[in-house]
């Protein structure tokens, strides 16, 4: 890596620093640095750089200008809430602390652009100066003028100055409709599986090998990388659940080359912290304590179907039951489910002989609105007018993904649903309203 970053102008040993601290991020750390180019030397006026969350973005660029000792500003226009906060970063970062209180009370783009070169004119620039603006999007909701002149600053101020916009959206969703500057655009894609498994690596456990280390991250990537490729993210899971991967080895029951054993211990734990990505529902102590009372409390809620389901209103969870029901039901068995007075029905004729093959192996079937909402009126326990609140619950289920509509949107009159949650989910919600599901279930008779 540290050939790809050999540059004129700069200490090879600073160079070399640069690629060990980004990994498999040598091809863009090298072209950023060609545009860049020597410290004394004129930059482009402007670099859009763009890519997905955690692609490195930041980290190279920061890492960039900390290792060659640039001098730069990094604003972070999360933080910026207005533009005065915005100007008194950047002449913060790049002055010192007496420039920022030169700026009047509410600053204009005007009072910066004078102040800056009020300041430059003071202290000549013998490098190029950078103002690097994470998560750049948020400059379009600020003034209109703001993002066409931060494009164009070298030209405003004459300095030698590059600002670096950084963003998880394209350049096309930035560019006024009236015209701008175009900068240059760089493009950080994401990082594919064997470059997670690298990057994760590093991170390994000082008490145990590096290569038991890498082996469990495989494992790990093996589950989520289908599901979630933000780095972030997979290396905050790969430390929560580490110590659950290690416990065969501190009881003494296997040995590091048992990977096999290793791997059936964590499966079931990896499968349940799933159902958390990127919701950060509970904090990670919370997530242990829930997994320890799980192992202690037979017949508990698995997973976080218990924490999911609290949230739910109570008429919805009942019309979550009643839409699994008529999924996992035949339509002609509700007569002898939900109807009180539906005389003598010979179990022989109820149950068909050629019906061998269970309804929760072929997987739910649609039903329409009508069947769901007369078997809702009849498994819940008290009476229920059927008002606007009854619908609106039955949209949120949908939205939520409890429930998936079938058919197009235009059929109004008669809309089909299928219930979208699992045996261990509805069951959960069926104790929290003491209800017993299992009883209503052609399957179970």
């Amino acid at each position: 890596m540290a050939a790809l970053l050999q540059y004129p102008g700069y200490e090879e040993e600073k160079l070399r620093r640069v690629a060990e601290r980004s990994p498999c991020r040598d091809v863009q750390a090298g072209m950023l640095l060609s545009l860049i180019g020597e410290p004394d030397q004129y930059s482009y006026p402007s670099i859009f750089i763009y890519g997905h969350r955690a692609s490195g973005k930041s980290h190279v660029v920061n890492v960039l200008l900390q290792e060659l000792e640039l001098p730069h500003a990094t604003v972070s226009c999360v933080e910026c809430i207005s533009v005065a906060l915005l100007f008194e970063q950047v002449l913060l970062s790049l002055f010192g602390c007496d420039a920022a209180s030169l700026l009047p009370r509410s600053p204009s783009l005007s009072d910066f652009v004078r102040i800056y070169r009020q300041l430059c004119s003071q202290s000549t620039a013998k490098q190029t100066r950078y103002i690097v603006m994470e998560k750049a999007e948020l400059l379009r909701d600020m003034d209109a003028n703001l993002l066409p002149a931060l494009l164009r600053l070298q030209e405003l101020v004459e300095d030698n100055v590059t600002v670096i916009l950084l963003s998880e959206i394209v350049w096309d969703k930035f560019r006024p409709t009236t015209g701008c500057f175009e900068p240059l655009l760089l493009h950080f894609p994401d990082y594919s599986k064997g470059e997670l498994q690298q990057i994760l690596s590093q991170d390994s456990h000082p008490s145990y090998s590096a290569e038991l280390y890498s082996s469990y991250i495989n494992i790990l990537l093996g589950v989520f990388y289908s599901v979630c490729r933000d780095l972030r993210e997979l290396r905050h899971l790969a430390a929560l659940n580490f110590s659950k991967f290690c416990e065969p080895l501190e009881e003494g029951k296997v040995k590091e080359s048992d990977t096999h054993k290793l791997w059936r211990n964590i499966e079931p734990h990896l499968k349940k912290a799933m159902q958390t990505v990127y919701l950060r529902e509970v904090s990670s102590v919370q997530w242990e304590q829930l997994q320890q009372m799980e192992e202690k409390e037979t017949g508990a809620v698995r997973g976080l179907s218990a924490h999911a389901h609290v949230e739910l209103p109570y008429y919805s969870k009942f019309l979550l039951i009643a839409a699994y029901l008529a999924s996992y039901n035949p339509a002609r068995t509700d007569k002898r489910f939900f109807l009180k007075h539906h005389g003598k029905i010979k179990k022989t004729n109820f149950l068909k002989k050629h019906e061998k093959t269970s309804n929760h192996l072929l997987g739910p079937k649609p039903f329409p609105l009508d069947r769901l909402l007369a078997i809702f009126y009849s498994v819940v326990d008290s009476r229920v007018a059927p008002t606007a609140s009854i619908f609106s619950q039955i949209s949120s289920l949908v939205t939520l993904q409890l429930l998936t509509q079938v058919g197009h949107d235009e059929q109004l009159d008669s809309p089909k649903y299928k219930c979208a949650v699992s045996l261990d989910f509805i069951r959960a919600i069926s104790r929290n309203v003491n209800f017993d599901i299992v009883k209503y279930l052609y399957d179970y008779l």
